[in-house]
């Protein structure tokens, strides 16, 4: 990283005793975002909308995240984050509740994609402002430990999620799921609320000159979380279609291979603490990259009680990376930029997710959701392949 880039972390506090009300805040609003996409997913799926529907759904998120990443980053620098959460939460609270109350009288498809476009932007927002502050309640800790923390706790609630999605959307009112998981949104809200957090110092001068310096090293780090979060997303919203067109399961079918996923990633969460030692960060963000690579075409061959186990891979795999790409960037960005690099940073993710969802909606149900995971893993392959070429080159110019 560029020396600007390496400055170290501005002095932001916060009490160092009690980092539980984030972590309950983590928690409940993990519970309500995943069980709303879960939800949106399957209820597209089972009126019919099929993958076009869902992959549809997906663009719409992806354009407004597209969007709203940058602003996000902004706001996050600029005004008080704890503040900026508890707006979010609170706002994706009454889009919840508007959804299930409009799903109860107008067409599902597009109610959906509308409360989709507004759920995204306040959703952006929180995911910003939320993971902006981990640097500041960690105030000393171990980064890797704070952040295994956090994602751990994040994944239980997807796990819970996972599991409150099958009885919710099994036989019942599509109403019902939006209205029980809006709850957990308030509550997230209310625990943040009670939090106090000093204000984190700015420069100013050296956070603009900083902005405009993007190295190789950081360039990279995002290629590898947009491969990351796009396999995530096409796995998560994809996997409906999987198990109601190809294993003609049902909901709660669908609940399981989300539990999967998410009982993977709690393990996942807290690997890094023995595996970073063990190998270089890079190293490390290209073996995940190809394991996920293997992993998704290895869904088209393997029968059914495999699936299951292959998707608890892939959270492994994704929680894994995801806290290995924070930690270093928390470790090499100064606090008071850290919104706009996140910005930066899923901007770039959600460009390629639209453009691989963009692709599945156009093919629509004419190629089966595990010939697009197959797909996927061959762009990952590739892709590994150009950061290798890349990081050789890189080496070969600092070489004297």
């Amino acid at each position: 990283m560029s020396n600007l880039v390496q400055i170290h972390h501005a002095k932001g506090r916060a009490d160092r005793s009690n980092p539980f009300g984030f972590l309950a805040s983590t928690l409940a609003a993990a519970v309500a975002r995943n069980g709303y996409y879960i939800a949106s997913a399957w209820i597209l799926v089972e009126r019919g909308y099929g993958t076009a529907g869902v992959a549809t759904f997906l663009a719409v998120v992806s354009v407004v995240e597209f969007i709203a990443s940058p602003l996000a980053g902004v706001a996050a620098d600029r005004f008080d984050r704890r503040c900026l959460n508890v707006a979010a939460d609170l706002s994706r609270f009454l889009v919840m509740v508007a959804t299930a109350c409009a799903l109860l009288y107008m067409d599902v498809f597009l109610i959906i994609c509308l409360s989709a476009a507004l759920f995204s932007f306040c959703d952006r927002v929180a995911l910003t402002s939320s993971q902006s502050l981990i640097p500041v309640i960690a105030d000393g800790r171990n980064l890797v430990a704070m952040n295994s923390a956090v994602f751990f706790v994040m994944q239980f609630g997807n796990l819970g999620a996972a599991l409150l999605a099958g009885p919710l959307l099994h036989e019942r009112s599509p109403a019902l799921p939006f209205t029980v998981l809006a709850g957990f949104f308030l509550f997230s809200a209310g625990c943040l609320a009670l939090m106090r957090l000093e204000p984190v110092s700015r420069d100013v001068r050296i956070a603009k000159i900083s902005a405009a310096q993007i190295d190789p090293n950081l360039r990279r780090l995002i290629v590898v979380y947009a491969l990351l979060y796009t396999s995530a997303v096409l796995v998560s919203v994809m996997g409906s279609s999987f198990v109601f067109q190809e294993q003609k399961g049902t909901a709660v079918d669908f609940g399981y291979l989300e539990a999967a996923w998410s009982a993977g990633s709690l393990i996942g969460a807290v690997s890094l603490f023995r595996i970073e030692r063990a190998m270089s960060t890079h190293a490390l963000h290209l073996m995940l990259l190809g394991l996920t690579a293997l992993v998704l075409m290895a869904l088209t061959s393997l029968p059914t009680p495999w699936t299951v186990i292959l998707f608890a891979a892939l959270g492994f795999i994704y929680n894994l990376g995801r806290v290995s790409v924070e930690v270093t960037l928390q470790s090499h960005v100064p606090i008071y930029l850290l919104g706009r690099a996140k910005g930066i940073m899923h901007s770039v993710a959600v460009l390629l997710g639209l453009f691989i969802f963009g692709i599945a909606a156009a093919v629509g149900d004419r190629a089966f959701p595990s010939t697009i995971f197959f797909s996927f893993g061959v762009v990952l392959l590739i892709s590994i392949s150009c950061l290798s070429v890349g990081v050789i080159q890189t080496q070969e110019k600092g070489e004297p």
